[in-house]
């Protein structure tokens, strides 16, 4: 009779995207024994393992699928992606922000100024069909408001995206290259306008050069007045255009500050000509060089911001746009060995147009265009762009290729295994896009203050007119002595141009830039090392950890592991090997490679199976020729059938396997793990012992983790006795042994209520529940494969080595001291200036700026944010250098 088995397919609730339902699908009868192991969803480990799946969001994982992997299933998205333009500052960001967040289906905003883009995340009650006219209707709002919005399509083709990003990037170096006129046109007003000082200068040099009319004309007022009415109409008509409209749709932005005081500071000077008796001095030299300054540091600073997405420019360079289609005549097929056959053509097509399985042929020098397997040819191939490895990878006949890496020697026929849009190179820009469209939470404090910012900075300008004009000069009336005061000591134009210096100086722009320029330059850095860091969250996160938590299997040992020993009291090791190579014939995990290549080695008939069934962490279960078998950790096994060995027998077979082992001499950079074979009616039947090389860079890196005070555990589900020698080979202290997946995501949880900022490595599903609920969960992506995982992780190696550990944490916590760097100056700066702007050092030092030299501090914040931010990838370029 066949045994009772339950089969379970996880697919996603309808009601929810977040957590995975357990369904049964068929449910045979007399559960028997099982009712107290796998079988029975009440016991112990059924409910633990049912509770840690549900983390893993937004998949669907089934286990025993026909291929054997992981399948997924993508929740529907219902983000919305809007690129927005006419963003200034920090002002902007938190208008933008509160205008989207406002209406009722949005559920949350993260608006990035330095890439322009707005993601907004919808509750759950907006209809798939309705999230383009949600779109349309959210971009209308901003419109209103004085900025331009439009949805960014997703799911576009590979050529499609590429195509937009090189679009934006030419529009931005148009716009640059425009900017660069303007600055050219407003200093040559400005050097009309202050040509008459230039007289001043040469005589106080002792250059005494003549009077005559081209001089005169320079110092005439009127003339003056007409240079600085075309610098506000001329190149900074758009500023203050943007700047009005920016003040009268409710949202006043850093163009509003400066119109406003180049406009009063030409209305002052206009004042004084027109009305001569007032006995003012014009300064319409001042609005001049206020718009000089402040469009030289606007062009200055989008060359930087250009700069700083340069980086995923050169992602984008990888992307090969066409591909080579090798098409064979049917009546003469090619040889596997050979790159074409008479009949065969090679035409050019859009790499969208690929499809899995199609023959592709790849010349030296060029670009991989999808991901795939060489079918033909030797070469060697550059994968540093995507694993930050710089020796080149030889590639043959069966070796496995990813798209964005380049060919090098000689001529490759390979066979695609992904389309396009699929291909990795594509999942690492769109992810790369992701990161920088998210916020880190320190970013959430300076939209806080960014917001009113502007209104603030008005009512201190307002404030300032009115102490110096009702009050300050009475108490301070040496002031009126300042040349600011005019010749006859006016109180009304000292007041005046202090409050408009007020105005100038601020510089909300430093606080908007100070957060995204940096995690723009630090996400893109780690694309290019083969880190993909999936946002500033992850990257704050990352910077704070000072416990690692690492798993054995795959993540500390190479993953690779190899049968040593096989033992059993009744039956010879070939027909254990059989048994339990049919059993895992489904699953995926290393241990389960391991025991199929020995059987393929030996060339064994594996016997046909029914129902396999794995529980991640335990084991895997199968019915054959009528009787249930399971393989997997002692415990497990030993409770999963009524008839049970005896204890006696239980260290009989333990020793015999140790005596089998003892043959074998390990080495000292070995790992042995322990399964166990049981079948129905029998028990326990044999074990298999298992080692695993340990990784040659895991000593080094948990010592260099141990070196900058971050703490290491070792996690495992393995026996004490193999996580005691590895974490006795790589110098770690703290383990934790046949943990269950719950068991690790309790010790991860304990960990976090200690008040301890963790991280998880790991690299299989058992890991993924606790990689989820980490402070940073970390993946290790091995060939080139996603899995449960990398889906669950806020940072994947695609090196596939451990040092990236701690590439990735050197490069969140330099990112990261930008960040506070350059809020730390915003901050400080305004603190400063805007004080010594109205005036505060006046009665004591007799110092006050002038609104041009309030117009060029505040270029030169702005200028020295993005800056350095960029000085990341100096400093990352200078470690790259040292380490080769």
């Amino acid at each position: 009779m066949a045994s009772p088995l339950l089969r379970l397919a996880l697919s996603p609730s309808p009601k929810s995207n977040n957590v995975i339902l357990l369904r049964p699908v068929r449910l045979l009868h007399h559960l028997g024994p099982l009712r107290g192991g796998l079988g029975g969803l009440g016991s112990g480990a059924g409910r633990s393992v049912s509770k840690s799946l549900r983390l893993v969001r937004a998949k669907a994982v089934e286990f025993g699928a026909k291929e054997g992997g992981i399948q997924h299933q993508d929740a529907r998205n219902t983000t919305i992606l809007l690129e927005v333009g006419g963003m200034m500052c920090g002002a902007c960001v938190s208008r933008v922000k509160s205008i989207l967040s406002a209406d009722d289906r949005v559920e949350s905003t993260v608006v990035n100024m330095v890439t322009e883009t707005a993601a907004l995340k919808l509750r759950d009650g907006v209809e798939e069909e309705g999230e383009e006219r949600v779109a349309e209707e959210l971009a209308r709002k901003l419109a209103d408001f004085g900025f331009t919005a439009k949805r960014r399509r997703s799911g576009q083709g590979v050529g499609e995206n590429v195509r937009k990003w090189r679009e934006m990037a030419e529009k931005k170096e148009i716009l640059l290259a425009r900017s660069r006129n303007r600055v050219f046109f407003a200093w040559t007003l400005v050097a009309l306008c202050c040509g008459s000082h230039a007289s001043h200068l040469l005589h106080s040099l002792g250059i005494h050069i003549a009077h005559g009319s081209f001089w005169d004309l320079l110092h005439n007022s009127y003339l003056k007045c007409s240079i600085a009415a075309a610098s506000l109409l001329g190149p900074g008509r758009d500023l203050l255009l943007d700047g009005l409209k920016a003040f009268r749709k409710g949202s006043p932005n850093m163009n509003s500050l400066v119109g406003f005081g180049s406009i009063a500071a030409f209305l002052i000077s206009s004042v004084s000509l027109v009305n001569p008796g007032l006995e003012w001095e014009s300064f319409f030299d001042e609005p001049v060089m206020l718009l000089g300054f402040v469009l030289l540091g606007r062009s200055l600073e989008e060359r930087a911001r250009l700069q700083a997405s340069s980086d995923m420019n050169e992602l984008l360079s990888l992307v090969a746009t066409k591909s080579r289609l090798v098409i064979t005549s049917s009546e003469e097929p090619t040889s596997p060995d050979s790159f074409l056959s008479a009949s065969s053509v090679s035409i050019e097509i859009p790499t969208d147009d690929v499809r899995i399985g199609d023959s592709l042929l790849v010349l030296p020098g060029e670009t991989i265009p999808v991901d795939g397997n060489v079918l033909a040819g030797r070469s060697v191939v550059d994968e540093s762009m995507l694993t930050g490895e710089s020796l080149p990878v030889l590639k043959e006949k069966g070796s496995p290729i990813s798209a964005g890496t380049i060919n090098w020697d000689g001529p490759l026929r390979i066979e695609a295994s992904t389309t396009g849009a699929m291909s990795t190179i594509s999942k690492i820009i769109r992810m790369v896009e992701d990161a920088q469209a998210k916020e880190a939470p320190v970013q959430r404090l300076v939209d806080s203050i960014a917001g009113p910012f502007v209104y603030t900075v008005m009512a201190l300008s307002a404030a300032t007119f009115a102490f110096w004009y009702y009050i300050g000069t009475d108490i301070f009336p040496d002031v009126l002595l300042n040349d600011i005061a005019g010749p006859e000591g006016h109180s009304l134009l000292l007041s005046l141009k202090l409050a408009v210096d007020v105005l100038v100086v601020s510089c909300p722009c430093a606080l908007g830039l100070a957060t995204p320029t940096a995690i723009l330059v630090g996400t893109s850095l780690g694309a290019k090392q083969g880190l993909l860091i999936r946002g500033g969250d992850a990257l704050e996160c990352l910077a704070g950890v000072d416990i690692v938590a690492l798993d054995k299997t795959g993540t500390l040992t190479e993953g690779k592991p190899a049968i040593t020993a096989i033992a059993s009291l009744v039956y010879n090791e070939t027909e254990i090997l059989r048994l339990a190579a049919a059993v895992e014939k489904t699953a995926c995990h290393p241990i389960a490679t391991a025991i199929l290549n020995k059987a393929e080695t030996l060339r064994l008939q594996l016997p046909s199976t029914r129902g396999q069934l794995t529980e991640p962490g335990f084991g895997s279960m199968a019915e054959i020729d009528g009787s249930l078998v399971a393989v997997g950790n002692m415990d497990w096994v030993h409770e999963r059938f009524q008839r049970k060995i005896a204890k006696k027998e239980l260290m009989d077979l333990e020793n015999h396997l140790g005596y089998v082992s003892s043959n074998w001499a390990p080495s000292l950079n070995q790992s042995s793990s322990v399964v166990y074979v049981g079948r129905e009616g029998e028990g326990i039947i044999g074990a298999i012992a298992i080692s695993d090389t340990l990784r040659l860079d895991a000593s080094s890196t948990v010592k260099r983790l141990q070196e900058k005070g971050i703490k290491t555990v070792l996690v495992s589900g393995d026996r004490e006795e193999a996580v005691a020698d590895v974490g006795r080979m790589v110098g770690i202290e703290l383990l934790r042994s046949s943990v269950t997946p719950q068991q690790k995501f309790d010790f991860i949880s304990s960990l976090q209520a200690e008040g301890n900022h963790v991280a998880m490595v790991g690299d299989g599903i058992n890991d993924a529940p606790s990689l989820a609920l980490a402070d940073v969960g970390i993946a290790l992506q091995i060939d080139a494969k996603e899995n449960a995982a990398s889906d669950a992780a806020s940072v994947i190696l695609l090196g596939n080595r451990l040092s990236q550990i701690v590439d990735a944490l050197d490069l969140a916590r330099a990112t990261i001291s930008k960040v506070h760097q350059n809020l730390a100056w915003a901050v400080a700066y305004n603190f400063v200036a805007i004080p010594i702007a109205a005036g505060v050092l006046l009665p004591q030092f007799d110092f006050a700026m002038t609104p041009s030299l309030s117009g060029g501090l505040m270029a030169l914040s702005s200028i020295f944010v993005v800056s350095n931010s960029l000085l990341l990838r100096l400093q990352f370029s200078d470690r790259k250098r040292e380490l080769r």
